[in-house]
């Protein structure tokens, strides 16, 4: 008998107005604009996308909730939002906070917290020359991080539809790296990681799996030995990917779908070997950061983000085959991992499962069928 495993989609939220991007970009700005503007960069590329519901308001609950209902009809288990908070207060937090919470059937559907800790840079859209430059720094202090992680607390935490894992309440920090030089090292990380598990506990909440995207440290270490000790060192639960680990060392301006979903689940593969704690396989329905770029400018392959190539000819059919494989891997018991991800809705990136004019609900039927199949297997 093969174990449950649940699919959970990282949810992106700049599809509604937020006061810092009124000061960015102008009043009423949203990331819709971005993806109205993409134009095709080549024959046969697929730009601009249009979302069969339209370009529509993710604060107000009845948007939401429509999407959770889609959600839920075709097997997500819940969305894991990215969740955007600086020293001095959140960013793009209307979503979750009077969009997802005031949805009717919210708390019928799943949730937790990614909390992305990186740099806000301007990438929407990005130039060539002086690439994304930084609009925000996502640098914290420990009071900061008790400051944001409390507000979580008080938030979200105890919500009975909050995620949990064995029990153990989900939170992910985008990069724990980028923490560690902020807090003062190793040790001191876990110090402040330890201090915020037990503030959890003094709510009564109980534990928290806590998570992050290991990807980002092999930029860092050359050796996964050195990975594997930082974050046992940490107390890190899971490992967590959001893209693909595939880097294009040369210029090519494409690449075929196919090819990019088996690049990606032999890269998982080998994720499972690497790293020491569990890996969470990732699925993606592609790769196009095209539109965060500006449009008037010669579009290249520069290898850097959002620069970068573009996965051509996505397949519905593909995409089935790998979310196959990858549900099978870990329902075996061959990886150790407690859940999958997806992302629902990263426009702008090429990588998204909502509704979209040309490909419909082809994405989400794709990972329906496969959920009855593995279902039916097991009676």
């Amino acid at each position: 008998m093969s174990k449950h495993i649940d699919l959970y989609a990282y949810y992106f939220p700049n599809w509604h107005q937020d006061r810092r991007n009124d000061i960015w970009h102008g009043k009423g700005w949203t990331e819709w604009e971005v993806l109205k503007c993409a134009r095709p960069r080549f024959p046969g590329h697929n730009q601009p996308l249009v979302p069969l519901w339209g370009y529509e308001d993710e604060a107000d609950p009845a948007v939401m909730d429509k999407k959770i209902l889609c959600a839920k009809q075709y097997g997500i288990k819940g969305f894991i939002f990215d969740t955007y908070y600086y020293d001095d207060g959140p960013y793009r937090e209307r979503c979750l906070d009077e969009g997802f919470l005031h949805a009717p059937n919210a708390k019928d559907f799943g949730f937790a917290i990614l909390w992305c800790n990186h740099n806000a840079i301007y990438a929407h859209p990005s130039p060539r020359v002086g690439i994304a430059p930084m609009l925000k720094s996502g640098a914290v202090t420990e009071k900061d991080f008790v400051d944001i992680t409390n507000d979580f607390i008080a938030k979200y935490f105890w919500r009975e539809n909050y995620i949990r894992i064995d029990g153990k309440l989900l939170f992910a920090i985008y990069n724990v790296e980028k923490l560690v030089h902020e807090l003062g090292g190793i040790l001191e990380c876990r110090r402040i990681f330890d201090d915020f598990r037990q503030r959890v506990r003094n709510k009564g909440l109980g534990e928290v799996h806590l998570c992050t995207v290991g990807a980002i440290m092999e930029d860092v270490f050359d050796d996964h030995a050195d990975i594997n000790r930082v974050l046992n060192e940490l107390g890190i639960d899971e490992n967590l990917r959001y893209w693909w680990p595939i880097k294009y060392k040369d210029a090519r301006l494409t690449m075929d779908y196919w090819s990019f979903v088996e690049a990606g689940y032999e890269a998982t593969k080998q994720d499972i070997a690497d790293y020491d704690i569990p890996t969470a396989p990732h699925l993606m329905t592609g790769i196009d950061q095209s539109p965060r770029t500006i449009q008037s400018e010669i579009y290249e392959n520069m290898n850097v983000y959002p620069w970068y190539a573009i996965v051509n000819n996505p397949s519905p059919i593909a995409f089935g085959n790998v979310f196959r494989k990858m549900h099978r891997l870990v329902s075996s018991g061959e990886c150790k991992a407690h859940f999958i991800t997806c992302v629902w809705n990263e426009w702008t990136e090429g990588n998204f499962l909502e509704p979209e004019k040309g490909y419909g609900y082809s994405y989400l039927e794709a990972i329906k069928n496969v959920l009855d199949e593995e279902e039916n297997n097991n009676d």
